[in-house]
C-alpha cells in the first residue's frame, strides 16, 4: 500500500478514534468547564472572553497598539531596549481568560488543546512560521520535563509545524542549567535569571541552524527575557534570523495600553 494512503488512513483512525472518544466521554471547556462537542473547542462564553490580537501591533514585540501609528512602527519598550530576537507574534492578550486555556493545557493534562493552539498561532504568525523556517520549542531543564513529563513549548510546536510545513527542531536547544521560575522576578532579575541558560546541544544542531531562519515557539512571552536568552544562543549558533511565536503575551496595562 502506498505511504501515502496509508498515512490517510492513519489521520482517519485517529479522527475517528478521538470522536467516539467525545461521544463516549463528551469533553469539556478548560476555561468554563461546561460540556462541548469537540475536545478541539472552547465553549461560546470563552470563545467571547478570548482576546485574539490584532494589527495594529509593534513589528517587533507585537505588543498591540491602541491606535494604527503606521507600519514598521516599533513600541517604546522595543526602541529603548531591542530583544534578541527580530520579531515575536502572538494569538491572544494573557488575561484571565487565556489562563485558564494555558492553565488546562499545561497542568490540567488538557495536550490535545495542542491542535487548536497551533492553529491559532498559525494565523498570527502566518508572516513568520513559513516551509523554510525552522521551529525550535524553548526547552525546559531535564529535571523540570520528569516532572511535568511533557514540554507543553514542544507540543505546540509540533501541532504549528503540522499547520504551517515547516520544519521542526525539537532537541537541538538544550536548557543548560535549572532556573526559578520566572513569575515572581522583576524585569531585571528575569534576564538575569535566563542569561547564559541556553546551549546548542552538539555539532550536528549547530550545522542545521547555521545560515537558517529559526522560529522561537513558546506558550506565554512576558517581558521577552527567555525568549532573547533562547535567541541568543541560536545566533552563536549562526542562525540568520530567530524570530518568535507564543500562544499568548502579557499587555501591561490591559488591552490597547499603548
Amino acid at each position: 500500500m502506498k505511504p501515502q494512503i496509508l498515512t490517510r488512513l492513519g489521520a482517519w483512525s485517529k479522527g475517528a478514534a478521538q470522536k467516539a472518544l467525545d461521544l463516549a466521554m463528551p469533553p469539556h471547556c478548560p476555561v468554563t468547564r461546561e460540556e462541548i462537542a469537540s475536545s478541539e473547542a472552547l465553549a461560546p462564553r470563552a470563545w467571547a472572553a478570548a482576546h485574539f490580537i490584532e494589527a495594529p501591533y509593534c513589528t517587533r514585540c507585537g505588543v498591540p497598539f491602541a491606535a494604527d501609528y503606521g507600519e514598521e512602527i516599533e513600541c517604546p519598550a522595543c526602541i529603548a531596549e531591542p530583544p534578541d530576537f527580530a520579531h515575536a507574534r502572538a494569538a491572544l492578550v494573557y488575561d484571565d481568560a487565556s489562563h485558564g486555556l494555558i492553565v488546562g493545557f499545561k497542568h490540567g493534562d488538557r495536550t490535545e488543546l495542542a491542535a487548536m493552539f497551533g492553529r491559532w498561532m498559525a494565523r498570527a504568525g502566518e508572516d513568520l512560521a513559513t516551509g523554510s523556517s525552522i521551529l525550535v520549542p524553548v526547552p525546559l531543564h531535564a529535571r523540570r520535563l520528569r516532572e511535568r513529563r511533557f514540554n507543553q513549548s514542544a507540543l505546540l510546536a509540533q501541532a504549528l509545524a503540522r499547520e504551517t510545513g515547516a520544519g521542526l527542531c525539537l532537541d537541538g536547544l538544550l536548557r543548560r542549567r535549572a532556573t526559578p521560575p520566572q513569575k515572581d522576578l522583576s524585569a531585571e532579575g528575569r534576564k538575569r535569571n535566563v542569561s547564559g541558560a541556553f546551549g546548542v546541544r552538539d555539532d550536528k544542531a549547530r550545522l542545521r541552524f547555521r545560515d537558517a531562519h529559526v522560529v522561537l515557539v513558546d506558550d506565554v512571552l512576558t517581558t521577552g527575557a527567555t525568549l532573547s536568552a533562547a535567541a541568543r544562543a541560536l545566533k552563536r549558533a549562526g542562525a540568520s534570523q530567530v524570530d518568535a511565536l507564543v500562544l499568548a503575551r502579557v499587555v501591561k496595562g490591559g488591552i490597547g495600553a499603548i
